[in-house]
């Protein structure tokens, strides 16, 4: 898996640690994580803006409803991407902890993305990933058998 720190840097697999062990070795076990998974029908553009209303609804019930503008932005990027660059369904998955925010987009595709500077001022394509790499504590795309996911993080106190 490749992954991004912000300003471009390697990090770890995610920004999120693995759960603590108490003293007898077990995880701690915690309810599960709140969690939005939609389908996303292939080069269906509506799905854009109906993934920020649910990713809203989510993050509405995390009781920080005042940082859900970032992470609309960049969900918004990634569901973009995937369905005007593919040519397939995808998947979104965004799930709160207390650490933060995750959100991945899976595609059924093997071609990787990359951020690319668009070539004129006036061009409104190709700034996709460029705002997702500037504005989440991390992010990266993780190969999968078939396709890809792009995901995002931003930590608790920058989602907040």
């Amino acid at each position: 898996m490749e992954s991004q720190a912000r300003g471009g840097g390697p990090a770890a697999a995610a920004a999120f640690p693995a759960e603590a062990a108490d003293g007898n070795g077990d995880t701690p076990r915690r309810p599960p994580a709140p969690q939005l998974r939609r389908r996303l029908p292939r080069a269906d553009l509506r799905a854009v803006p109906e993934a920020r209303r649910a990713l809203r609804e989510l993050l509405r019930h995390w009781e920080r409803p005042d940082g859900t503008d970032v992470a609309e932005l960049l969900t918004s990027e990634l569901v973009t991407n995937a369905l005007v660059h593919t040519d397939d369904d995808a998947i979104l998955t965004a799930t709160v902890s207390p650490r933060g925010l995750r959100v991945e987009v899976r595609d059924f595709v093997a071609r990787r993305p990359r951020p690319r500077v668009p070539e004129a001022a006036s061009d409104t394509n190709g700034r996709g990933l460029v705002l997702v790499e500037s504005l989440a504590d991390a992010w990266g795309v993780c190969a999968h058998e078939v396709g890809k996911s792009v995901w995002f993080e931003l930590t608790a106190a920058r989602a907040a």
